[in-house]
């Protein structure tokens, strides 16, 4: 795990990490509970913002001089060949990571498409924060994600925001880059920027299997006496009335509400 190497933190080669108004650190939590941000905190059909962001990354690259055909191309390709398309644009165009951020995510009309939710507010609200940390982790840049969680009105019971930090030289490496999710380094990275106890719970949900799976391999999928999946995949789009496991064995919900469901020891009734 990246942690404090001769008198520096290694993590922050990995991550970026923003404390909130409530920040305590993990060292004498008995778990940790990682939230996604986007997609997973709001609702993406509501909101149609992957939508709006994939509108804004194509117009970004129509400034660098492309058609619709070539812009549509090379941001798929680059998407499947680096997870973020960020990481192509610099490796290929050299261009400025803050201006990137500014005209994709920096313009999204959050305020006219966010808005908090009472009854999601009142269920992170039941968490004990005397045993369990709560921390955001998120790929997008700090901006964007303080930015959401102020909407919602949950940057008050969301801890800190572990960050995918766009100025981070890793993130563009050309051998193993490790600064965003799913790569491992970045979940380790995130449990020692919070400075969570090595035995400690791990619990994370997000609407991305693939980051799922990358949770789970690393050992997120345990949590000693617990006995649900503490890894959970969030699916919006298939609609249940309950938690329900996956073929490959991960437990799938379409509301954050069906949380206490599966992991009853982290809500207080």
């Amino acid at each position: 795990m990246p942690g404090t190497v001769n008198g520096t933190e290694a993590w922050r080669a990995h991550v970026g990490f923003e404390p909130l108004a409530t920040y305590a650190d993990a060292h004498d939590a008995q778990a940790v509970l990682w939230l996604d941000i986007d997609n997973t905190l709001y609702s993406q059909v509501d909101t149609r913002i992957p939508e709006l962001m994939a509108d804004r990354i194509r117009d970004y690259f129509r400034g660098l001089g492309l058609d619709d055909h070539d812009a549509e191309q090379l941001h798929t390709h680059y998407y499947k060949e680096y997870g973020l398309a960020i990481r192509g644009l610099v490796k290929h165009h050299t261009i400025d990571p803050m201006d990137y951020d500014e005209k994709c995510d920096g313009s999204l009309p959050l305020e006219r498409v966010l808005h908090p939710d009472p009854a999601l507010r009142a269920l992170l609200e039941r968490i004990d924060r005397r045993r369990v940390r709560v921390y955001a982790l998120t790929n997008a840049y700090k901006t964007h994600a303080r930015r959401v969680l102020s909407l919602l009105q949950l940057d008050t019971v969301v801890q800190g925001i572990v960050y995918c930090d766009y100025n981070i030289d890793e993130l563009y490496a050309t051998r193993s880059p490790s600064s965003c999710k799913p790569e491992p380094a970045f979940y380790t990275a995130a449990q020692a920027a919070v400075h969570a106890a090595p035995d400690a719970h791990v619990y994370f949900v997000d609407d991305s299997m693939q980051n799922i799976v990358a949770a789970r391999a690393l050992g997120w999928q345990s949590c000693g006496t617990c006995h649900a999946d503490p890894a959970v995949y969030f699916d919006e789009l298939h609609p249940t009335d309950a938690p329900r496991t996956l073929d490959n064995g991960v437990v799938s919900v379409s509301s954050l509400q069906q949380l206490p469901r599966v992991w009853p020891g982290v809500f207080a009734p």
